[in-house]
């Protein structure tokens, strides 16, 4: 075990300069022995020179445009050297010791890549939040769904989860990150911009024998949209496209035409569900998801090829072998308490 592994928080920006006004203070006030790094995604406010003004301890990443999440993440990170990366949103507040106890993990066992924190909602902090809750999982068609949340059913934090526990996928929005582990499967991939592009490069690193946790004595608190509303049509097509290249790239458990099939068909009623809620352009959204999907199926089936022959965990596969679609909506399964018979 390395008695001092450098940890560097990196925290990308684009046009917030509310958020870094609001949420740097816990971050320099509980972050003592890690540098810290604001990564800017060629802002347009005045953001950046709040932090030289005001953060002189904080050093500023600047990328030549907005790449998104993940190309953004990719260009700064190039200039970090650490032992860990600590991927943090800027809408995101953190607590005492929110660090040392993932780093002992990771520290621990050389196997385990990334983790994450329990997230809860800032704004009602007896709450999950949203992305990421307590550690992400997946089913078989490429629905996400998490430890304390399944689609829009978020769970009172009742210390139900507490306990560390392997998981499938850790949030983009608080990841910890072993960099060597980050780079040997070239870090993002950027043709995703932004949304379920954690989830994808955690797939690929189980794919070659990582493992992910979640450490929930470790807490930070999340505000959530940030950056993309719910409400944005255009977080609907990200989310939608790129779950299914990410399905189409890392799943190699069988039968993936079969589920990309039978993924289709849901993303089908999901927009007619829209429609009933007079979500037109969502729906939209969606087909034009599709269509983006269909358009890269050659790039993406390279990008899986290229894994295939580098992968050493030929089992890796979602963690639930059943759909959350049916489980959620049709046998009324809320929680992930009431899943956790079906989980591997």
């Amino acid at each position: 075990m390395n008695q001092n592994p450098t940890v560097a928080i990196v925290i990308l920006n684009w046009n917030g300069k509310s958020w870094l006004e609001k949420f740097l203070p816990s971050v320099t006030k509980h972050s003592l022995n890690s540098n810290i790094y604001v990564a800017d995604n060629a802002s347009t406010d005045n953001s950046i020179s709040f932090v030289q003004q005001n953060y002189p301890e904080i050093s500023v990443l600047r990328n030549k445009a907005n790449y998104g999440f993940a190309g953004g993440y990719n260009q700064a990170l190039k200039s970090v050297s650490a032992d860990y990366y600590v991927l943090l949103n800027s809408d995101i507040e953190v607590s005492e010791n929110w660090i040392r106890p993932i780093i002992n993990l990771l520290e621990s066992d050389k196997t385990i890549a990334a983790c994450m924190p329990k997230i809860l909602d800032f704004k009602n902090q007896n709450l999950f939040e949203y992305a990421g809750a307590c550690g992400g999982y997946m089913d078989k068609f490429g629905y996400p769904f998490c430890r304390g949340r399944i689609f829009d059913s978020v769970e009172e934090d009742k210390h139900q989860y507490d306990g560390t526990a392997e998981i499938f996928w850790a949030t983009g929005a608080c990841m910890f990150i072993r960099s060597s582990a980050f780079w040997e499967v070239n870090g993002f991939d950027e043709d995703f911009f932004a949304h379920m592009e954690e989830i994808d490069l955690c797939w690929r690193l189980k794919n070659i024998g990582y493992k992910i946790f979640c450490v929930p004595e470790s807490r930070v608190y999340h505000v959530g949209g940030g950056t993309l509303q719910t409400s944005d049509p255009q977080k609907t097509f990200l989310n939608f496209r790129n779950s299914l290249v990410t399905q189409t790239k890392n799943n190699f458990s069988g039968g993936l035409f079969w589920k990309i099939f039978v993924r289709l068909i849901l993303d089908g009623v999901a927009g007619l569900k829209f429609i009933t809620e007079r979500k037109t352009k969502h729906c939209l959204a969606i087909i034009h998801a599709h269509w983006a999907y269909f358009r890269s199926l050659r790039k993406t089936f390279k990008k899986r090829n290229q894994q295939k022959n580098s992968r050493l965990n030929a089992k890796c596969s979602p963690a639930l072998n059943r759909s959350i679609v049916y489980l959620y909506f049709v046998k009324r399964v809320k929680t992930f308490a009431q899943l956790e018979k079906y989980i591997r």
